[in-house]
């Protein structure tokens, strides 16, 4: 059985509509929900509250769902449907945390189409649902609860895809093994061209089955951010002084990265923030064997508006540190890799370009479609992306 905290489609939310398709038990003996029925689950003020037709009711704590029939039951959350149980607690006594319990297969049917296309090659397809698995079992018993999220695997519930659950199936408790253990299965969409080794990646010793290699079946994935020096005119900060107002007009020239860049900001403690510019960014020369990039430094300058519509200006460097500091504060999904090609910071923007989507390590998504496109088997793709590493049964 798996354990997943639905974090991903739900966010934080204080209430969800919830509807059942088959039996549910609960265990609380004061509690019956009846299929086709809608309800809306509310917190307030710490307690969780269940609605229907007929009014609203008070649930003591959380509360459990669990199906009299396994294959055939569904609880559909805001639309989307969950096989298996549920639990549904009260998060930070404002937010409603659902968590899914169900079997690890049904799980990865729920993960293979969200991770890659569904409608890619069926060997391709095979090699993630192994890739996904033995990832899975790796964290069943771990220090952090699994959420649905890129943090751990992306997972879109109860799969209708045929072909990834085809996938799923034909490798039914099939995992990567080294030296009669499951590995920690590494992937990501892209590598650039070129595979990256753990170490290099997130520090520690060099895993054998993760070399730093060629790989002439990834497309590389090429990308390229443009970033503006510049964000909003320096006299803005005057404007929101005289006329507070305006602030909720300004607009800065790169939405999306300055959205991150605020965020970022927020976990710093600055609330509601404007960015003026980016006075200064650079990339070091300092790469890892693979060719990716080590260190930068950036700096931003910025406004925030205080209660009583105060505003105050104030500046950010980050000098030299690991980019790992720097890339999400830009975004992971425009910062692709720090496998960089070429970096300007001529003129009014700063210009760089790279290939991959991801840390690199262990099987390119990407590439495993193009192997499968070539003739290769699943277990030659597993082989290629983890050398050295044998496919296992899970019993």
């Amino acid at each position: 059985m798996v354990s997943v905290k639905l974090v991903n489609y739900i966010q934080n939310t204080s209430e969800m509509n919830i509807k059942l398709k088959g039996d549910y038990l609960t265990l609380s003996p004061t509690l019956k929900l009846k299929e086709g029925v809608k309800y809306k689950l509310i917190v307030k003020q710490g307690e969780l509250y269940i609605k229907d037709s007929s009014g609203r009711k008070k649930i003591p704590g959380s509360f459990t769902l669990i199906p009299e029939s396994y294959d055939q039951n569904l609880i559909y959350i805001n639309d989307r449907p969950y096989q298996g149980a549920m639990d549904f607690t009260i998060e930070n006594e404002k937010y409603i945390r659902p968590i899914n319990q169900l079997h690890l297969e049904d799980y990865l049917k729920g993960v293979v189409p969200f991770e890659v296309f569904s409608e890619w090659d069926l060997e391709a397809l095979k090699a993630q649902s192994l890739a996904a698995r033995t990832y899975a079992l790796m964290h069943l018993n771990g220090e952090q609860q699994m959420d649905d999220t890129i943090k751990f695997q992306v997972y879109g519930g109860f799969s209708t895809f045929e072909r990834t659950n085809q996938a799923v199936e034909e490798t039914k408790g099939e995992i990567i093994t080294h030296n009669g253990k499951p590995i920690h299965a590494f992937y990501s969409a892209s590598n650039g061209g070129h595979t990256e080794s753990n170490g290099n990646a997130w520090g520690g010793s060099d895993i054998s089955y993760y070399p730093i290699k060629p790989d002439p079946y990834d497309p590389k994935e090429p990308w390229e951010i443009t970033l503006h020096k510049q964000q909003l005119p320096t006299e803005y900060f005057l404007f929101a002084w005289e006329f507070p107002g305006i602030w909720k007009h300004f607009e800065e020239k790169n939405k999306e990265i300055t959205a991150n860049i605020k965020s970022w900001l927020q976990s710093q403690g600055y609330q509601n923030t404007k960015i003026l510019s980016i006075p200064h960014f650079s990339i070091s020369n300092q790469q890892t064997e693979s060719g990716r990039s080590i260190n930068g430094s950036i700096t931003i300058r910025f406004m925030y508006q205080l209660p009583g519509n105060f505003v105050l200006m104030d500046q950010i460097s980050l000098d030299d540190v690991p980019l790992t500091k720097i890339r999400p504060m830009i975004g992971g999904s425009i910062f692709r890799s720090y496998l960089i090609t070429s970096f300007d910071s001529s003129g009014s923007a700063y210009q760089m370009k790279g290939n991959g989507y991801g840390h690199g390590v262990g099987m390119s998504q990407w590439g495993a479609q193009q192997m499968a496109r070539a003739g290769k088997s699943y277990k030659q793709i597993i082989q290629f992306y983890f050398p050295g590493t044998k496919i296992s049964s899970v019993n």
